[in-house]
Formats: C-alpha cells, sequence, structure tokens
C-alpha cells in the first residue's frame, strides 16, 4: 500500500462533515439544551402570576403573528442567500442576506416594542415567577436573532471587501444554520407561549 492511499483530510472530521461545520452542529446542539431548559421553565411557571397580569390579559396574537411571519420570511431569504453563495454569486448573496438582516431587525424591534407594552401594562421582569420565566424565555431568543443579524451583516460587509475567511459558501451556509435554528425555536417558542392557553 502506498502512502497516497493513507493521507487524511484534516479539514474534515470522519462523518464527512468539514470540522466548521461539526462545530456549528454541536454548538447547535448545546442551544437545543439551552433553550429545552427555558421552555420547561416557562411551562412550569406560566400559571403563577399571583394577584399579577397574566397572560391572556396581554397577548396581542395578531401583532405576534404577524412578527412571527416576518422572522419565518427571513428563512427564505436566507436559503436564497445560500443558494446565490453555492453559484458564487456575491451580488445577490449580499443582497439576500441583507434582506434576511433587515427581516431579523423587525422582528427584534416588534419584540421591543411587544416588551414596552408589557411593562406599561403593569409587567416588570419580577412582577411574578411568570413574567420572570416569560421575559427570560423570550429574552435570550431575542438576543440569539440580535447576534445572528450581527453574523448577517459581518458576512456581507467580507463578502463587499472580499475578506472572507475560508469558503465563501461554507461560511454563508453556516450562518443559515444557525439563523434557521433560531426561527425553529421561535415557532416552538410561539406555539408554546401565545398559542396553547395556560
Amino acid at each position: 500500500m502506498s502512502d497516497t492511499t493513507i493521507v487524511a483530510d484534516h479539514g474534515h472530521s470522519s462523518t464527512g462533515l468539514s470540522n466548521t461545520k461539526l462545530a456549528m452542529w454541536l454548538f447547535l446542539g448545546s442551544e437545543c439544551l439551552l433553550f429545552g431548559g427555558l421552555i420547561s421553565t416557562y411551562m412550569l411557571y406560566r400559571n403563577r402570576q399571583g394577584n399579577a397580569i397574566g397572560p391572556d390579559q396581554l397577548w396581542d396574537i395578531p401583532f405576534t403573528s404577524a412578527s412571527s411571519f416576518v422572522l419565518l420570511m427571513s428563512s427564505l431569504t436566507m436559503v436564497l442567500a445560500v443558494t446565490a453563495a453555492k453559484r458564487h454569486d456575491d451580488r445577490n448573496t449580499k443582497v439576500w442576506l441583507s434582506v434576511t438582516a433587515l427581516l431579523g431587525s423587525l422582528f427584534v424591534a416588534g419584540q421591543v416594542y411587544e416588551f414596552t407594552t408589557f411593562y406599561n401594562e403593569g409587567l416588570g421582569y419580577t412582577t411574578s415567577l411568570f413574567s420572570s420565566s416569560f421575559y427570560t424565555l423570550t429574552g435570550f431568543h431575542g438576543v440569539h436573532v440580535s447576534v445572528g443579524v450581527i453574523m448577517l451583516l459581518a458576512v456581507v460587509g467580507m463578502i463587499a471587501k472580499n475578506r472572507m475567511p475560508g469558503d465563501r459558501p461554507e461560511v454563508v451556509e453556516l450562518v443559515g444554520l444557525y439563523w434557521h435554528f433560531v426561527d425553529i425555536v421561535w415557532i416552538l417558542i410561539f406555539t408554546l407561549v401565545y398559542l396553547i392557553p395556560a
């Protein structure tokens, strides 16, 4: 057997995934545990508001549904960005990444508006166990969306300056994996928090 047949590909793990993609999947697995704990805590405490204002007096389902639709549409634009990156179409990659970042920003702005409204109605972070668990769960998700928006804009900047480290389509795909994860988590949160009555 010659030495050339034993050479390993150092950029890929034994699973066939690149090391960076495997690292992203492991990171997302740990994020599943984090959100699993936060969702479980919310489900335990959602009926514990005491004499304070409760979810049935607060939720604006049409507004939150519209905000959720905006976030879900950003998954479509992310797919278009990944497709453009695989075609090495830098212009459309930047356009779709920017649109995705804009939609994510609109979602976060909607969440800030919702939190402000709830606070003005008398629901502070420490008002009850329900409010603490609600703000922690949805707030952590909002932070994740904000981080995703920063990642998207950073990739747009790197493409514009032609300073992308590594394989450009793979970098866009990795950001896309994170973005889709954030969207899937929101579908779960929206269903359990807003649509299923306490």
